[in-house]
């Protein structure tokens, strides 16, 4: 009888210490997973935020316009200020046109381009861009296609 005893013995100490072995990998992996959330995006490995000190968020910086400069566009060589200067120098050149010269999509430009007609800077017509007034003074000193011309 002490035979089964001490081979039931060993076979309980040989599973308990595989029971013991699954138990330490099963925390691990728990760690990794649950302390991962722990730690924040950026944090090293091992660095966790304590719970019993709360770390106060640092309060949101805000851009200071500077007197008299309003939103809108920037001061500068932005897109719209180099598709402005294309409009003036080309007047009815096309967005395609456009971003082609600026080497950009022209995906940015249609975002760009009405709110410059929006503004008053320039004006559409058809496809074409025009500088605003330009177009009108170059309409009402050519004569409509349509109309006859008095010969006489």
């Amino acid at each position: 009888m002490s035979n089964f005893v001490e081979t039931t013995v060993k076979e309980i100490d040989s599973r308990l210490k595989e029971l013991q072995e699954e138990v330490t990998r099963l925390t691990a992996a728990r760690e990794a997973l649950v302390g991962a959330a722990k730690r924040g995006p950026g944090r090293p490995r091992g660095s966790v935020a304590s719970a019993a000190a709360p770390v106060a968020p640092k309060p949101a910086r805000r851009r200071q316009r500077s007197a008299g400069r309003t939103r809108g566009r920037r001061g500068g060589n932005t897109r719209a200020n180099q598709a402005l200067e294309l409009v003036r120098t080309s007047p009815g050149i096309t967005i395609p046109k456009i971003a082609e010269q600026l080497g950009i999509e022209p995906n940015y430009l249609y975002r760009v381009m009405p709110k410059l007609v929006s503004e008053g800077v320039i004006t559409r017509r058809g496809l074409g861009y025009h500088a605003a007034g330009a177009g009108a003074a170059a309409s009402a000193a050519t004569p409509p296609a349509s109309s006859p011309l008095p010969t006489g």
